[in-house]
């Protein structure tokens, strides 16, 4: 499980430091794709596989399937850490995300997110009143 907000930098070749507690659990190695909102996900090889299997079963004929599946597995990239436990972010993913220098890294369970720093800022400062107002109705009798 992936939790918390880190915020590392990238360097001048697009690499950027994983979080510490997470680098053991990715050394093998991750994909990084594009996210919705326009950050980067980041998965375990074994969760990307287990994405890979459910919309394996998925029906060919369904149109969003097929626009989602092309666009999840054309941008895809796999990574495997340095020694020092950097990643290097494929120029195409930079430029999507709009990641310069200052990005934020969140856990979201099951990925890790990346995104531009300000763009963060906004989204978070855009959501955490509609978190607040809707943990009822995504979670109802959890929390």
């Amino acid at each position: 499980m992936f939790l918390g907000t880190h915020q590392p930098r990238l360097d001048d070749k697009g690499r950027l430091f994983l979080p510490a507690k997470y680098r053991e659990e990715l050394a093998e190695g991750l994909v990084i794709t594009k996210g919705q909102e326009r950050c980067l996900y980041v998965f375990p090889v074994e969760e990307f596989q287990r994405i890979t299997e459910a919309l394996s079963t998925a029906p060919v004929t369904a149109k969003a399937v097929r626009d989602y599946s092309r666009v999840l597995f054309a941008s895809a990239s796999d990574e495997t850490p340095d020694k020092q436990g950097r990643i290097t972010i494929p120029q195409s993913l930079r430029v999507y995300a709009g990641l310069e220098r200052d990005c934020v890294v969140i856990g979201a369970n099951t990925r890790l997110e990346i995104w531009d720093s300000r763009a963060w800022e906004s989204y978070l400062s855009a959501q955490e009143q509609a978190f607040a107002d809707l943990s009822e109705e995504v979670l109802p009798g959890i929390l």
